[in-house]
């Protein structure tokens, strides 16, 4: 693939910010090796068998995933309005508040600080994960349905309902992006901005199209996707120890949550291929500190924003 050489590769991206600290509780901290020391990015593939048990397991593996960690993993995400202007300058009037979709909504780490900012609008939130939804959401429909799917009979507690969670201003459900149509849920062509952001790396390299080509379905003309993923040669890639390689830039976590790092080129063809247009594709540089492990390590992410052809029809 494109960009698989490190030469030139730090050229291409953006100046890096200040040092970031990072714990464990967000994307950047989410790598496989204790030490310092890079590997070489999870050696040989897996097997077969492995490949498909793990793709089986894909929802499985998330649920535990928050099933452990709850709402407690990852940081809320108040750095979204900094990084995509566009969730500023898509708020045409108080009248015409902005229509979102979180595509891979998780915990609500990114929805509700947005509910918090902007009293106008009004988000769609799905994640592959029933128990992340119900998180979000307090359904206990669904709470029920999950801890009896994965026969969890343990007592747990609920987490306290957010109250910036109401019908009027959200509506959150569990999603497949790759098999799921969001128009089940979402009106076609009804959503002026879509985030898709440590999403799409989570998805089998060969359901990703399909998970582009459902996002597109409900983009209002002229709407964008905002995007931020990991980026080849990231940090986290490079770590990652033997016997997790799943394919070329895919890997596994030990909870069998898997990830892919994206070059802009492949990027780019998915979106084109769903009809959408290139606004902007970088890699964008950020060196995390780690105080506990007394470390300061380079990230490598890719930023992006696509859009729909046309105009919509209050433009």
């Amino acid at each position: 693939m494109a960009l698989a050489r490190r030469d030139g590769f730090a050229a291409e991206m953006e100046t890096s910010r200040p040092k970031e600290e990072v714990g464990s509780n967000c994307e950047a901290g989410r790598d496989e090796s204790s030490t310092g020391v890079p590997s070489r990015g999870g050696g040989a593939t897996v097997s077969g068998f492995r490949l498909r048990k793990l793709e089986e397991e894909a929802q499985k593996n998330w649920d535990l995933f928050y099933k452990r960690n709850t709402t407690n993993f990852f940081k809320d995400r108040h750095w979204t309005t900094r990084e995509f202007q566009e969730l500023e300058a898509c708020r045409e009037s108080e009248a015409h508040g902005l229509v979102l979709l979180e595509a891979g909504c998780g915990v609500g780490n990114c929805l509700f600080p947005l509910l918090e900012d902007d009293l106008h609008i009004f988000v769609y939130a799905c994640d592959f994960s029933p128990r992340a939804v119900d998180f979000v959401s307090e359904t206990s429909s669904v709470w029920a349905s999950t801890m009896k799917a994965f026969g969890d009979v343990t007592p747990m507690k609920r987490p306290q309902k957010n109250p910036l969670y109401r019908p009027e201003r959200c509506r959150a459900f569990q999603c497949d992006l790759t098999k799921d149509d969001l128009r089940a849920q979402v009106p076609e062509g009804g959503v002026d901005v879509v985030t898709l952001i440590f999403v799409l790396s989570a998805v089998h390299p060969d359901k990703m199209q399909l998970a582009v080509q459902n996002i597109s379905r409900v983009l209002k003309p002229g709407g964008v996707v905002l995007f931020r993923d990991y980026g080849l040669n990231d940090h986290a890639m490079l770590r990652f120890k033997a016997g997790s390689k799943l394919g070329e830039n895919f890997y596994v976590r030990q909870d069998g949550t898997r990830s892919y790092f994206f070059s802009k080129e492949l990027l780019a063809e998915l979106f084109a291929a769903a009809g959408l247009q290139s606004v902007s594709n970088d890699y964008v540089q950020r060196e995390t500190v780690n105080k506990k492990e007394g470390l300061c390590v380079t990230r490598v992410f890719l930023q992006s924003k696509f859009s729909k052809p046309g105009r919509s029809e209050g433009s």
